[in-house]
C-alpha cells in the first residue's frame, strides 16, 4: 500500500509541475490533492495546523504571482487590459492550436491580435505588448515553479 501511496503523491506532484507549462491544469489543487492523499494514506495528523496554514499562504501567493505576473508584462511593455485579456486567451488556446509552442506563441499572438483589434494600436505598440505578455508568461512559470517546489520541501520537511 505504501507504494502506491507514493506513487499517486508523486503523480499528483509531477502533474502539477506539468500545469506550469499547460495553464489548463490547476497546478496547486494537485499539490494540495497530494497532501490529502498522504493523509488519507497515513495520518492527517502527520500535518499540523501550522502546515496547513503557510499552504494556504502559498495558494495565495500562487493565484497572485500569476494575475500580477502577466498584468506587469503587458504593462511593462505599454499594453492595455485588451492585451492583458488577449494574452490570457491566447495562453488558454495555444497549447490546443500549436502542441508545445502554443504555449509561447498563445499569449503573444494574443496579446498582439487583442491590442490591434481592440485598441486599434500600432502594429508596433501591439508587438511591444504581445512581447510584454510573454516576458509576463515566462516570469510566472519560474516564479510558480518556485512556489510550488516550496510547498512541497515544506510537505517533505514536515513529514
Amino acid at each position: 500500500m505504501d507504494i502506491i501511496a507514493w506513487i499517486l503523491i508523486i503523480a499528483f506532484f509531477v502533474v502539477a509541475f506539468v500545469g506550469l507549462i499547460y495553464p489548463i491544469i490547476p497546478s496547486v489543487i494537485f499539490i494540495l490533492g497530494g497532501f490529502v492523499v498522504y493523509g488519507l494514506f497515513y495520518s492527517f495528523s502527520d500535518l499540523p495546523w501550522w502546515f496547513w496554514l503557510i499552504e494556504i499562504l502559498f495558494v495565495a501567493l500562487l493565484f497572485g504571482a500569476d494575475t500580477i505576473s502577466n498584468l506587469v508584462g503587458v504593462k511593462k511593455f505599454g499594453g492595455t487590459k485588451a492585451g492583458m485579456w488577449g494574452s490570457t486567451i491566447g495562453l488558454l488556446i495555444g497549447p490546443f492550436v500549436i502542441p508545445f509552442l502554443g504555449i509561447l506563441i498563445g499569449p503573444f499572438l494574443g496579446a498582439v491580435i487583442a491590442e490591434l483589434f481592440v485598441t486599434r494600436t500600432s502594429w508596433q505598440q501591439a508587438l511591444k505588448a504581445g512581447v510584454g505578455s510573454l516576458v509576463g508568461f515566462l516570469t510566472s512559470i519560474v516564479t510558480k515553479g518556485i512556489l510550488q517546489a516550496l510547498m512541497i520541501v515544506l510537505f517533505f520537511f514536515v513529514i
